[in-house]
C-alpha cells in the first residue's frame, strides 16, 4: 500500500473516531441523553435491521467514558424525534459508562437489555431499579460501581454476563456474579 493511501485511511479512521456516536439527544426531567435507532443482528442478516419504533440509550461519544450525566436518573420508557415516538428497548455498550456523578437510575419497564459497560465506574451509583423486563445483563455492566450496595435481579432476567458486578466492592446481596 503506497503512502498517500495509506495516510488517506489513517485520517478517515480518526476522523470516523472523533464523530458523535447517536443519531439524536432527548432531555426528559432536565437531563440529556443520547439515543440510537435500534437495530438487531443475526446471522441471517449480520448488517442488521432496524426494529420500528425503537431507540436504545447511547454513550455521545465513540470511545469516550463519558461523565454527561449525574445525580438521581430515570430513563424514559419512549423519546420523540421528528414527531415520532420511539420505546426506549435497551441501555447501549458504554451508555453511562464513568459517569461518576450519577446516584441512582430507574429503568423502565419496556427496556429488555442493559449492554456492556452500560454502568461501568459509576462510583456513586448506589441504587438500581431493575424491571421485570429486563432479560439480559453484559460484560461489566456494573464493573466497579463501588458505592451500589444492593441490587435485586428480577426473575425475568435469563442470563448475567460474566463480571457484569465485579469490582461492587460494597455490594452485600449474595450472588456468584460479583
Amino acid at each position: 500500500m503506497n503512502v498517500k493511501r495509506l495516510f488517506v485511511l489513517t485520517l478517515m479512521t480518526l476522523s470516523a473516531m472523533a464523530t458523535w456516536a447517536y443519531d439524536f439527544s432527548y432531555t426528559y426531567q432536565g437531563k440529556t441523553l443520547y439515543y440510537n435507532f435500534a437495530v438487531y443482528y443475526s446471522a441471517a442478516n449480520p448488517y442488521g435491521d432496524t426494529i420500528p419504533n425503537s431507540v436504545s440509550v447511547a454513550n455521545p461519544l465513540t470511545g469516550n467514558y463519558y461523565s454527561y450525566v449525574s445525580g438521581e436518573l430515570v430513563i424514559p420508557d419512549s423519546v420523540e424525534y421528528n414527531d415520532i415516538r420511539y420505546a426506549v428497548v435497551w441501555i447501549g455498550d458504554y451508555a453511562f459508562c464513568g459517569c461518576s456523578g450519577l446516584t441512582s437510575v430507574t429503568i423502565p419497564n419496556n427496556v429488555n437489555l442493559i449492554s456492556v459497560y452500560a454502568f461501568n465506574d459509576c462510583s456513586s451509583l448506589t441504587s438500581v431499579t431493575i424491571p421485570d423486563s429486563i432479560k439480559r445483563i453484559g460484560w461489566y455492566a456494573f464493573h466497579d460501581c463501588s458505592s451500589l450496595t444492593s441490587i435485586t435481579i428480577p426473575n425475568g432476567v435469563t442470563y448475567i454476563d460474566e463480571y457484569a458486578f465485579s469490582g461492587c466492592s460494597a455490594l452485600t446481596t449474595p450472588n456468584t456474579y460479583w
